[in-house]
């Protein structure tokens, strides 16, 4: 089941800013409700494990079991686990549409998917979870110039550097998988291959 919960309150649990804007965290640093400011015991070493697997599923916002099916094909891969892992997240074809600046966030780019507006090399993509691969074109169905796409696009005049993007045509592509230190440094990876390496 998909986590419908507030971004914002789900980030101050964490302490981490799921929409990597820092928005979240900026007036309350704490967690939320009435005794978020009180200090906690720290969390067990299997807690902070799950804490980083929390951050990355929430941030991507893929449910638990699709998160550990991802997970599996990471460990089939060749190279270091974790980043492998990453990069998988990172070419969901609603993340890419989100880098790529079509959508706000990664919730209002898995609707514009769903809704049937994108396109994946000329052909219709309606699935969020779909894995795309380097140099594959992203656009935006012609007849679907959406308002939202361009309004988008215009405060996200500066994507990643690991997509290309045409604002003029509404399309883009994924022209290289993100080096390690270009994603979130203050998640911890290996922590999330530990949790999953108890569990499978």
């Amino acid at each position: 089941m998909r986590n419908t919960k507030p971004v914002w309150k789900t980030s101050r649990r964490l302490g981490f800013s799921i929409l990597e804007t820092g928005e979240e965290l900026k007036k309350r640093s704490y967690g939320p409700g009435q005794h978020g400011n009180d200090r906690k015991k720290k969390p067990s070493e299997y807690g902070k494990q799950l804490i980083e697997k929390q951050k990355l599923r929430h941030m991507y916002g893929v449910n638990e079991k699709q998160f550990r099916r991802l997970f599996r094909l990471a460990q089939k891969s060749k190279g270091v686990t974790g980043l492998a892992f990453m990069h998988i997240l990172e070419s969901r074809l609603d993340n890419v549409c989100y880098r790529l600046g079509f959508a706000r966030t990664r919730r209002g780019a898995r609707q514009l998917v769903n809704h049937n507006h994108v396109l994946v090399n000329g052909k219709r993509a309606n699935i969020p979870s779909m894995l795309l691969k380097v140099n594959d074109v992203v656009s935006i169905k012609p007849g679907h110039e959406l308002k939202v796409v361009k309004e988008a696009l215009e405060v996200n005049k500066n994507p990643v550097a690991w997509v290309e993007v045409d604002a003029d045509k509404l399309q883009g592509k994924l022209i290289r998988m993100p080096e390690r230190n270009e994603l979130p440094r203050d998640i911890s990876e290996a922590q999330i291959v530990e949790y999953y390496n108890r569990l499978l």
